[in-house]
């Protein structure tokens, strides 16, 4: 983004990193800032940036400190002293960059140094589609090609996620020897990108039943239950660190109902539930389940202010209260315990609920486990077959 701005006012560009003026030896780092500006006003007007702003910007501390902080503060502010005596024919514009503006100090945010701040957030669906257009312009593609549905499938990808994936069904096309990509392409890339690389061993029989009645469990969950994600396409080919996949279909979301989240954790435990309803017990499998689970009804009750009991209460995070940072506990024991048996609960809930799901719709979920057994990758319109089948058959009952 510098870089452009510096190309549409076609004048001379400065770029450097913060860490190039961090040095162990005291006055070096606020030496080269002088510099730098000294360069830049000889040839102004002129833009300096300034990446990872962090290194040398971080809040300073009340407490006497030498050597490297010391070093780091003075660097600091002969970084102040140089953007605060700007004059107005000095024309010297500066810009930085962060992954953390929460911690930079309130010197450099003020009037007259950085004042204006531009977020670069992950791209929205239509950014996507114009990034995806950009790089799939550069490779011949297919008239199958849906460049709009990966768009819409990809929320949270980056432009440089997006790029890996054109690039990914490239090499893939390139090995078949077809010299256009196809969507079957885009698909595998996409797949790679999101669920990690195919692994190539063999599961055991019983392994490969109970990650299918697993997968299925989840898949079907979301399936029957209002408010979850789409179904994309679930799957039982081992993949990262996954014996199994259920895929769903995301699409940007800014502010979380409580509807959705419990849904949510429904299907996060769909898995376990299914194998209790099958198979009598649990196994591992639910480990990462258990731990996404958790995570989301924790933040429900500490952050999100939805636990029954608790109300709208928010939990402040370690070391953000003022009773913490004066050694004090943030909240109470008793507090936290109340907060510890709201997340029991409500993870209680949720697995009551997709128990309840899979027991009355047990019959399509010993029909999609077998299907995923035989075919290991199941699509959605091919689950909606299974399932209106499943649902239609006649129950027999033992005489």
């Amino acid at each position: 983004m510098a870089r452009a701005v510096a190309g549409e006012a076609k004048v001379p560009f400065f770029s450097v990193a913060a860490t190039e003026f961090v040095e162990m030896f005291v006055g070096v780092g606020a030496a080269r800032i002088r510099d730098l500006f000294e360069r830049a006003k000889k040839v102004a007007p002129s833009i300096i940036f300034v990446d990872e702003i962090d290194a040398i910007g971080r809040q300073r501390s009340s407490n006497l400190s030498v050597g490297g902080n010391d070093e780091r503060e003075q660097t600091l502010n002969q970084m102040l002293v140089e953007m605060d005596g700007f004059e107005a024919n000095e024309s010297v514009i500066v810009i930085a960059a962060t992954n953390r503006p929460d911690i930079l100090d309130a010197a450099l945010l003020r009037p007259g140094r950085f004042d204006r701040r531009v977020e670069a957030a992950l791209p929205d669906r239509n950014g996507r589609l114009a990034i995806l257009k950009l790089h799939a312009s550069k490779v011949a593609m297919g008239p199958d090609v849906d460049l709009e549905g990966l768009a819409r499938r990809t929320p949270g990808f980056s432009g440089a996620d997006l790029a890996n994936v054109i690039n990914e069904a490239a090499l893939g096309a390139a090995r078949d020897g077809r010299d256009k990509v196809t969507q079957r392409d885009l698909e595998a890339a996409y797949d790679k990108a999101i669920l990690g690389a195919r692994r190539r061993f063999a599961l055991t029989d019983q392994d490969k039943q109970r990650v299918a009645v697993h997968e299925g469990s989840h898949a079907l969950v979301a399936y029957f239950l209002p408010g979850a994600d789409p179904l994309e396409k679930v799957t039982i080919v081992p993949r990262g660190r996954a014996l199994g996949v259920t895929q769903f279909s995301e699409d940007d979301c800014f502010n979380i109902p409580e509807h959705y989240v419990r849904a949510r954790l429904a299907v996060a435990l769909g898995g376990r539930a299914g194998e209790l309803v099958t198979l009598a017990e649990v196994s591992s499998g639910a480990e990462n389940d258990l731990e996404v689970a958790t995570n989301y009804a924790r933040r429900m009750v500490e952050r999100w202010g939805m636990g029954e009991k608790l109300g709208p209460v928010s939990f402040p995070r370690d070391g953000a209260s003022p009773a913490s940072q004066l050694g004090f506990p943030s909240t109470s024991p008793a507090l936290a315990e109340e907060a510890d048996h709201e997340v029991q609960r409500i993870l209680k809930e949720a697995e009551k609920t997709a128990l309840e799901t899979l027991t009355k719709h047990r019959a399509a979920l010993d029909a999609l486990a077998k299907a995923l057994v035989e075919r290991e990758t199941v699509e959605k319109s091919d689950v909606d077959m299974i399932v209106a089948e499943a649902e239609r058959a006649p129950t027999t009952s033992a005489r």
